[in-house]
């Protein structure tokens, strides 16, 4: 038997908001109560070492917020997520970057937040500058920059500098049709390692039924199915 990567139980994340907030009420010294939205609720699901995971679901479901759980960016309230020891990295849109950094300051610092050495980042430099294709805004701060180049530039550094564990949140579905192409030709070769586990967030159905050996639905926060990737894109499109 396959031995598990990712171990996810009971996991609950909740966020704070205001209720009724105005700037006439905090002007008028009113006391604004804090509420609690509950975004992630009591979720358990294994991924098998070298298995690739599609997860689906209507915006606000929580998938974005379960995959940052699992990357160790946000805590949970409760329950836990076990990565066995594995490096991992979280591709994703508005993650990672520091504005006023250009992009190759960002390569090095998100590449040395995976753990890798500089050594290792300027050997892998080059590959990484040239899949972006950036050109010369690869020295330009990333403030700078369009939602289609954020997204090559954080798909270049996971394309490039291979962790255990990959976790990719819709960057695939940004940018131009081109690079997309070359994206998802990347990542099949990138999954083509038996070794490595892979977690794709994506509303791309075609791509996620080619790719994933599993597909886990999560709706308004809850685990609704998991299992076999056919049989679970049809219950989910029978659904919406």
């Amino acid at each position: 038997m396959s031995e598990n990567s990712i171990e996810v139980r009971n996991l609950c994340i909740s966020y704070k908001t205001l209720g009724d907030y105005s700037i006439r009420n905090v002007l008028k010294g009113k006391k604004v109560k804090n509420q609690s939205f509950q975004a992630v609720k009591n979720i358990s699901f294994a991924v098998k070492k070298g298995e690739i995971l599609g997860v689906i679901g209507k915006n606000g479901s929580g998938k974005s917020t379960m995959l940052r759980a699992i990357a160790g960016i946000f805590a949970a309230d409760s329950g836990e997520v076990d990565i066995k020891g594995n490096s991992i990295s979280l591709t994703a849109i508005g993650v990672g970057f520091k504005p006023d950094l250009s992009g190759r300051e960002n390569v090095i610092l998100s590449s040395m937040l995976l753990g890798f050495s500089y050594e290792e980042i300027m050997k892998k430099m080059d590959d990484v500058v040239e899949f972006s294709e950036l050109g010369e805004f690869i020295d330009k701060p990333v403030r700078t920059y369009s939602s289609g180049m954020y997204s090559k530039l954080a798909f270049s550094i996971t394309a490039n500098l291979k962790t255990d564990i990959m976790l990719i949140d819709e960057v695939l579905s940004v940018g131009d049709e081109r690079f997309s192409k070359k994206s998802f030709n990347r990542m099949k070769e990138l999954i083509s390692d038996k070794d490595r586990t892979v977690v794709i967030v994506s509303h791309n159905l075609p791509m996620l039924e080619e790719l994933c050996d599993k597909v886990l639905w999560m709706h308004e926060g809850e685990l609704m199915r998991y299992g076999a990737t056919d049989e679970i894109l049809q219950e989910y499109q029978q659904f919406m």
